[in-house]
């Protein structure tokens, strides 16, 4: 897929205009603070999940205004489309001249993947940044994953005050009984999801991981769940309601739940040892490279399109085997490449180079 042309108004810093983009490689370049990542997370906004950035929607509103307002032109399924947001509260999401009922009917349409500074969390951050890495994956191939997400939450958020309210109350244990039935189902339906998603992931990345370390380290990614029977969502749910059950005296002395997929896991090893604890540098930068490569990958396959490729000032964290490494396997792909100079980048005499100053936009090439 190719996005053509971005128009934007009220969004941010960006000054309101139009930026056309080359089939290839873009480079957004200028000093910090000018407005690169903005450009590039308002064209990701398009794939119906959340900012890569986790910005809720005023803040994506330019200061003093009431709304932004989005529009994108991009080829995808064979043909021309066209996708319009209005973001104010909420998002208000138009597609091929159709209101969709929310903008996650965006997933699937058009689809990209992020590089950015921040996926070394993946390797170095806690488990929690390991999970918004698979949900965010997972929801741009499966439109209704988002929303079992916001069912699981809703239901956790009303446990937990629950718990931290009601432990005296007349008919206490009947009520948590429910929210533990509601909470089982939900909750094993996205480990398993998770779970079936790893599975996928683990041979593409352990693929290229062998590419980029030349042989001589290996990977290796589980899904750490203590409830989960991959074979049936039935039985895992079943498995999780009995360990709500046993912990939930801990969960009434600390007032939340302790037992669920938001406790689970994704593991990374590396030459079988924690990579998080023992891999040097250089092997914690290849799995964040393997991990969104074999992302990119599977996005391919469930899209039947390569998804657009944005790297966030991610090249600075990379040497230059890995930028070249990277950039062999966007070949063909639109990509999108922010930095401060784009001369400092290696195999980008092709494309168009972008120039950001206060927000304002001026193509160089």
């Amino acid at each position: 897929m190719i996005a053509r042309k971005l128009q934007t108004s009220h969004y941010r810093n960006l000054v309101p205009g139009e930026t056309e983009f080359s089939e290839g490689v873009n480079v957004i370049s200028g000093r910090n603070g000018q407005g690169k990542t903005n450009l590039l997370e308002a064209i990701c906004l398009f794939t119906g999940v959340r900012s890569f950035r986790g910005a809720k929607n005023p803040e994506l509103i330019a200061r003093g205004e009431k709304f932004a307002r989005l529009e994108l032109d991009f080829f995808a399924e064979k043909r021309e489309q066209s996708a319009s947001l209005v973001i104010t509260d909420k998002k208000q999401a138009v597609l091929n001249g159709v209101k969709l009922a929310a903008a996650t009917g965006f997933i699937g349409r058009f689809c990209a993947v992020v590089f950015s500074p921040d996926n070394m969390s993946l390797v170095k951050g806690g488990s929690a940044e390991r999970r918004r890495f698979l949900d965010a994956a997972i929801s741009q191939q499966f439109p209704t994953y988002p929303r079992l997400l916001v069912e699981y939450n809703r239901i956790l958020a009303q446990r937990n005050a629950f718990l931290k309210k009601s432990a005296s109350a007349a008919g206490f244990e009947s009520m948590l009984e429910i929210w533990d039935e509601n909470l089982s189902k939900t909750g094993a339906k996205i480990s398993c999801k998770r779970n079936e998603y790893v599975s996928r992931l683990c041979g593409k990345t352990e693929e290229i991981f062998d590419g980029i370390s030349s042989g001589r380290d290996c990977i290796n990614l589980r899904y750490s769940c203590g409830f989960l029977n991959p074979d049936s969502a039935d039985e895992t749910a079943a498995e999780l309601k009995k360990q709500l059950e046993a912990h939930r005296a801990s969960d009434l002395a600390q007032g939340c739940t302790n037992y669920g997929p938001h406790r689970d896991d994704l593991v990374i090893s590396v030459n079988d040892m924690a990579a998080r604890a023992f891999a040097s540098q250089g092997q914690k930068r290849s799995c964040v490279l393997a991990l969104k490569l074999a992302e990119a990958s599977l996005l391919e396959q469930s899209a039947g399109e390569r998804p657009i490729a944005v790297l966030d000032d991610v090249m600075s964290e990379l040497d230059g085997m890995r930028q070249d490494y990277l950039l062999n396997h966007m070949d063909g792909w639109q990509v999108f490449i922010s930095c401060c100079d784009p001369h400092t980048v290696k195999g980008l005499d092709k494309g168009r180079i972008i120039e950001v100053e206060g927000g304002q936009f001026r193509i160089q090439g």
